[in-house]
């Protein structure tokens, strides 16, 4: 459950002032004050920069809707907010006033995934079999964040030891919901980034994705999500599922917020081997892709394999509308490219890691861990009913990465995924584009419990395997204004030119929009 505010929080708020959530003026010439509802980092840093709204103020106003919207309605985004945030953003404060310089993420508000080693700060991966565990050291991604000024706001729900790709349910927190229908499911593992960032409670998050769990959550709650290419960030500090296939990234409202973000995680860490691959291969920054021209003349592959695999008729029509949107922005469309030998490539490309990587994990945090291995989590008896069979099946079922039974090693060793990746990218320089589409997912978000509604996922299929980046932006919306996501593959290490496409995607349509039951004024409850 999340911190509880007592009126003396209350009381802060109305010492503090707020953010304006209007648009007032002030003598010539104007000013415009903070629109917190969809607030980006450049709209902040410039708030900070003309005084209409100080560090401490944007903190509590993110606070406030926390406080109004979480439990209120029942979205259940939340498992604990951070009770240092302020006495941080009093420090950003002071900094400011003193130096008149902002760090790039000065006073960003930051929302975790809870499977992210915070400093002080509790850390689950959802499970009461880790309650009350507060790492002593960041996580390599949380350290560089505070470094370039992002204060973590709080902890977000996920799928028990990040299991499930269809929901968001935890022995720690419960269940969280759509906040676009709070009847459906907001995908899963890191549905509780998505839904707390979607509903405006922080400006951008952090995920991770094994499979699907960034780009699953992302397309569902419309916002965009970076898968980057393994090695890019350092998985140091998280909280493993298969190491083999986990990404760290953000997830954010704009694809210019989820740059800011990258660009300050990115690079080598020697806690990461991995990351040694990224070394020579990363720009000086990312935020000079972001051009709105960037689809002119752009060779774009639809990738037919997938999208056509079972689609909704409402998903199958926003997709077509968006290479139609591409083709309008000035993007060349390669309808269709066909991978050689695609459908044997996919297959065995699962290792059950989790309890070599698990043990390796909880060996690592000292004493102070409640529990020591995989056998004392099931012994414990401390897990949701939806993480049972998952914890018995890999208590029993194990593979290492050197296990000579059966190849497990990472994207840049084990030949299976080598072929699968060498297979897709001759595709793409066959037909000479630069990124393959296809629907993030090819169903919108499933009903609440309705398992068999979990189908469409196309996340799954490519990049966890080969290690490419792949990254999810807003499609447009289906049913009821449940989200859709169009998402980009592109090359290994070639985020430079997924940011300039979906960039140019993303300012050319504009399909991002804030949940209606999650806007100033409004509740409702599921």
């Amino acid at each position: 459950m999340h911190k509880t505010y007592t009126p003396i929080f209350v009381l802060l708020l109305l010492l503090l002032g707020s953010c304006s959530y209007e648009t007032k003026t002030v003598s010539s010439p104007p000013v415009r004050k903070l629109k917190m509802e969809e607030a980006t980092i450049a709209a902040i840093h410039q708030s900070f920069r003309e005084g209409t709204c100080t560090c401490q103020q944007l903190v509590a106003a993110y606070f406030e809707r926390i406080e109004k919207y979480d439990k209120p309605t029942g979205l259940n985004a939340i498992v604990v907010t951070n009770p240092d945030a302020m006495e941080r953003a009093r420090e950003l404060d002071r900094e400011f006033a003193e130096t008149k310089k902002l760090r790039p993420l000065h006073c960003i508000p930051l929302i975790v995934k809870d499977n992210y080693n915070t400093a002080g700060l509790q850390t689950t991966a959802g499970s009461l079999a880790l309650k009350g565990f507060k790492p002593t050291e960041d996580a390599y991604q949380v350290r560089e964040l505070k470094k370039a000024g992002a204060i973590v706001l709080a902890k977000s729900n996920m799928a028990e030891w990040a299991f499930s790709p269809r929901e968001t349910i935890s022995s720690i927190a419960g269940e969280t919901l759509n906040p676009y229908n709070l009847e459906h499911v907001p995908a899963g593992s890191s549905g509780g980034t998505a839904a707390a960032v979607a509903a405006n409670f922080g400006t951008v998050g952090l995920g991770t994705d094994t499979g699907n769990s960034i780009r699953g959550p992302s397309s569902h709650n419309a916002l965009v999500g970076f898968r980057t290419t393994m090695g890019l960030t350092s998985r140091a500090g998280i909280i493993p599922l298969y190491l083999r296939n986990d990404v760290g990234g953000p997830m954010a409202r704009t694809v210019e917020d989820a740059t800011r973000v990258l660009e300050v995680i990115a690079g080598y860490d020697p806690a990461d081997p991995l990351t040694r691959h990224s070394q020579g291969k990363m720009p000086l920054n990312y935020q000079q892709y972001l051009d709105r021209n960037g689809l002119k003349g752009a060779r774009i592959g639809v990738l037919r394999t997938l999208s056509e695999d079972t689609p909704d008729p409402q998903v199958k029509a926003l997709f077509e509308q968006a290479i139609a949107d591409l083709k309008a922005l000035g993007a060349v469309i390669v309808d269709s490219v066909d991978i050689a030998g695609f459908d044997s490539l996919r297959q065995n490309q699962w290792c059950d890691v989790f309890q070599h990587d698990i043990n390796g994990y909880l060996a690592a945090q000292g004493p102070a861990v409640p529990v020591k291995n995989l056998d004392e989590i099931v012994a414990s008896g401390k897990y949701a009913p939806s993480a049972a069979e998952n914890l018995k099946y890999f208590q029993q079922h194990q593979f290492t990465p050197k296990d000579s039974s059966h190849t497990c090693g990472d994207a840049y060793h084990d030949p299976r995924r080598i072929a699968f990746r060498s297979a897709v990218e001759a595709a793409m320089d066959k037909h000479e584009v630069g990124a393959l589409i296809y629907p993030t997912w090819n169903n919108p978000p499933a009903k609440v419990g309705d398992t068999s509604g979990y189908k469409g996922d196309n996340s799954q299929v490519i990049a966890p395997h080969t290690g490419q980046p792949a990254f999810t932006v807003p499609m447009g919306y289906t049913y009821e204004h449940l989200p859709a996501g169009l998402q980009f593959l592109g090359r290994i290490y070639d985020e430079p030119v997924l940011i300039r496409y979906t960039y140019a995607y993303e300012q050319g349509t504009q399909h991002r929009k804030p949940p209606l039951n999650f806007t100033r004024g409004t509740s409702q409850k599921r």
